[in-house]
Parts: structure tokens; C-alpha cells; sequence
């Protein structure tokens, strides 16, 4: 590992936990100062408390614009520029469309699509200034639709087309915009689910096969962010080796 990131500074999103979690801490121990933001802003406590380096956590709302706004504006007040966006906050709320929730329709699409939406445009001008990058959490329902993720799946779909065209709109500037599709992960992501056939389906899938942890995720992010400068890791997709699709 290069000192690349060492003072860097990274606003994680959804950091509360799993993926977010992970990546904060590896960045932290990368050398770069982090910003963590969750709407379980008191989960955030352990993740400052075990982080080596300089952490700020913030009270994060994604689907909140002004939430969002005030949040990058803490992390640069903090450290002074922003270097690293990573959009990582999301739920599955996966069900069959017929009978749907539809609550839990507008919840994905506000917190995983709009959310991160909302967050590239707070950050987006401190990253031109910094020639930054932006690291989306995406999953490999943005790249195969299935039956019972119709909406997880579409916002994730949705992340993929909204970062091509922040890409060709920045990459130009200096900006890299990096997509990671993280397959099977080992997170609290599937307990949120309410329809119990489904969580019962997720669970079994997962007990199948040697699920991806958080760190295997932070790695590849790492390892996106630290490439030269005139090299751009666009896409990421990662799957565990048992996972058949």
C-alpha cells in the first residue's frame, strides 16, 4: 500500500456499520482523516473510539438534503478541503411487487439513489478543487435485475448511470468516479428486510457460500483510490467465489 491517502480527507456515508464501517477504518489506517456521517450517529461512537487517525462523526440523513449539505460543509470547516466521497448509505428492502410496501419503495429510492445523488452535489465542487474521487457502493443488483429486488435493484441500476455521466462530465478536471459492486457482503443489509420469505431466502443464500466482510470491500476501494493519478479504477465488481450469480 502506497501513503497515497495520508492526509487526505474522506466523508464516508452510512458508516454506522458493515461496509461503511469497514472502509472508514481502513482509510483511517491508510493515513487519511475521515468523516463518518450516519443516521445512527451513536454507532458512530465505537468506530472513533477504534479508528487510529483523526475521525469526525457527523448526524447524517442522506434523504435530507440540507442534512447532507451541512455535513460536507462540517468536514471541510474540520479539515479544511474534501478529497474523498464515499457514497456508501443504503438499504434492501427486497419483496415481491405485487402487494408491495410501497413506503419502502420511496425508502430506497431516497436513501440509495437520491441520497447519493444529493451527497455528489454538496461535495462535487470541493472535490474539483482537490481533484478528488467519488466512490460509489453499488452491488451486483445494478448490473442483474431479480425477481423480489425489482426497486433495490433499479436504484442500483440507477447509481451505474448516474456515475458514467458524472464521469464523462468531471473525469476531464481530474475527478475519478469509482463504482464498487460488492456481491454477497456480511452486514446487518438483509435484516432490514421486512417480508420474512425473503429474509428467510437471503439468509439461506447467504449460509450457502463464504459471504465477502466489510474489509474485502474497504480493500477494494483502497486499492481504487490508490492508484497513480492518470490511472482510473472505474468499476469494481466483486463477488464471492461461491456466489454463482
Amino acid at each position: 500500500m502506497s501513503n497515497a491517502l495520508d492526509g487526505k480527507v474522506v466523508l464516508v456515508t452510512g458508516a454506522s456499520s458493515g461496509i461503511g464501517q469497514g472502509t472508514a477504518l481502513a482509510l483511517s489506517k491508510a493515513g487519511a482523516r475521515v468523516a463518518v456521517g450516519a443516521r445512527r450517529a451513536d454507532r458512530l461512537k465505537s468506530l472513533t473510539q477504534d479508528a487510529p487517525g483523526e475521525i469526525l462523526a457527523l448526524d447524517l440523513d442522506v434523504t435530507d438534503r440540507q442534512s447532507v449539505q451541512d455535513a460536507v460543509a462540517a468536514t471541510v470547516d474540520r479539515f479544511g478541503s474534501l478529497d474523498v466521497l464515499v457514497n456508501n448509505a443504503g438499504v434492501m428492502l427486497s419483496g415481491p411487487i405485487l402487494g408491495a410496501d410501497l413506503t419502502e419503495w420511496t425508502r430506497m429510492v431516497e436513501t440509495n439513489l437520491l441520497g447519493s445523488m444529493y451527497a455528489v452535489h454538496a461535495a462535487l465542487p470541493h472535490l474539483l478543487a482537490t481533484k478528488g474521487a467519488v466512490v460509489q457502493i453499488s452491488s451486483t443488483s445494478g448490473r442483474t435485475a431479480s425477481a423480489a429486488s425489482a426497486v433495490y435493484g433499479a436504484t442500483k441500476f440507477g447509481i451505474t448511470a448516474f456515475s458514467e455521466a458524472l464521469r464523462q462530465e468531471v473525469t476531464a478536471e481530474g475527478v475519478r468516479v469509482i463504482v464498487i459492486e460488492p456481491g454477497f457482503v456480511d452486514t446487518e443489509l438483509a435484516s432490514h428486510i421486512s417480508d420474512p420469505a425473503i429474509q428467510a431466502m437471503a439468509k439461506s443464500m447467504a449460509e450457502s457460500m463464504r459471504t465477502l466482510q466489510p474489509e474485502d470491500i474497504a480493500s477494494a476501494v483502497l486499492y481504487a483510490l490508490t492508484q497513480p493519478e492518470h490511472v482510473a479504477v472505474n468499476e469494481i465488481l466483486i463477488r464471492p467465489t461461491d456466489q454463482t450469480r
